[in-house]
């Protein structure tokens, strides 16, 4: 289509167009012919260019495309939590590589039964860690938590149970430095109690195995922290049927500090016994009822009435003094009635108490001097020989 247009003023940069019926087009100057100037009259062809138009629409919609794929549908996905091992009293976890898309990082961290246990350093590198001083035979439960730009991210939850002692399938030996034959004597027992063997110092090994201290492995070994044992070490476990104490199987132990199992018939070699021993003993050991001495007397007959005395009176009877002679026949009597309890006291006693009475008669006595007195001294010791259970003529002067 053609156009006439009159110009009406031209700038450096735009030039006003005046159309027939009088409106007014800006226009960029740089397009129109060369030498114009105010009133001079330029004819514009326009048309629609149609390929132009499609082709960018096609590029339009293509980086609409792109956008949506890669921004749209792609996202972080939570990350997968799996256990490689677990032992009586540790556990090393894994996953598989963090899937961010395209959003940024942020953090990684690890949840121990609902409560944060750490954050994992290089999320995008680490994809396992080990977690240690667990309980033994205790289930915890363990989850990842992925924080990014896009977004928070949580695995799922795994139950982990530590190890019983007598569970010996989480042990991974790494075997370091032996002869050939203590190798395959130490495969077979491996094999024997369920454990695991590597030829690598990985983060799930538990102990190394050496007679030895030396080489790359050994050196990783300890830099990793990880026991590093005698072959004898393996067999004591075996022996127990449990996992057993590493302090007597290290490398410059002392070989007495080991522990020895109950078919050896004792528990260590450190002084203290078994329970078979420590039972055998106690048995040849006499009851102190064997050793107590018999209560001394005469007969046995006499003890028994002493029981007897002392049960009556709240007391026990004085023991017979030497020399002091009794009717008390071989075989033991009937118990004597209450009221002949007294006249079962010792005579060294009531000879005593005869001779205080006398003195008290005689100093009584000589005041008087007269018959009165003697009924008086009679009465009083009466009155003593009454209280006392004796004999009155004894006392009488």
């Amino acid at each position: 289509m053609l156009i006439s247009l009159t110009v009406g003023k031209v700038d450096a940069g735009v030039a006003v167009l005046l159309t027939q019926d009088k409106r007014l087009i800006e226009f960029p100057s740089i397009l129109l012919p060369p030498n114009i100037s105010s009133g001079s009259i330029v004819d514009i062809t326009v048309s629609r260019n149609l390929s132009s138009e499609a082709a960018s629409q096609s590029a339009f919609q293509s980086l609409q495309n792109e956008i949506f794929t890669t921004f749209g549908q792609r996202s972080p996905l939570p990350p997968v939590l799996r256990c490689r091992n677990a032992t009586q009293t540790s556990v090393v976890l894994e996953w598989d590589p963090i899937q961010l898309a395209t959003a940024e990082l942020r953090s990684l961290s690890l949840y121990r039964n609902g409560s944060k246990a750490g954050s994992i350093p290089r999320p995008t590198e680490v994809q396992s860690t080990k977690i240690s001083g667990l309980a033994v035979d205790t289930e915890y439960v363990f989850h990842l938590v992925l924080r990014t730009s896009a977004g928070t991210y949580a695995s799922e939850k795994l139950t982990v149970r530590t190890h019983k002692m007598t569970d010996l399938s989480g042990i991974t030996v790494t075997p370091g430095v032996l002869p050939a034959q203590l190798r395959d004597s130490l495969e077979r027992a491996v094999e024997r109690i369920g454990a695991k063997l590597i030829d690598t110092v990985r983060i799930d090994t538990t102990h190394f195995v050496c007679i030895e201290g030396r080489g790359q492995m050994w050196e990783k070994a300890v830099e990793m922290n990880i026991p590093v044992v005698r072959p004898e070490w393996v067999e004591g476990c075996e022996r127990e049927g449990r996992i057993v104490g590493v302090r007597g199987y290290y490398l410059n132990a002392d070989p007495r500090l080991r522990q020895i199992g109950q078919g050896m018939g004792v528990q260590n070699q450190e002084g203290r016994p078994s329970t078979q021993n420590r039972n055998s003993r106690t048995q040849q050991q006499p009851s102190p009822q064997q050793h107590q001495p018999s209560p001394p007397g005469p007969t046995e007959s006499h003890g028994e009435e002493s029981s007897v005395d002392g049960a009556s009176h709240g007391s026990p009877t004085p023991a017979q003094p030497n020399g002091a002679t009794t009717d008390t026949p071989t075989s033991p009597p009937p118990p004597p009635p209450p009221k002949d309890n007294y006249a079962a006291e010792p005579k060294r006693a009531g000879d005593e108490e005869h001779k205080v009475r006398r003195e008290d008669g005689e100093r009584l006595r000589k005041p008087t001097g007269g018959p009165s007195s003697s009924n008086s001294v009679e009465e009083a010791g009466g009155g003593h020989a009454s209280g006392d259970g004796g004999s009155f003529s004894e006392v009488t002067l």
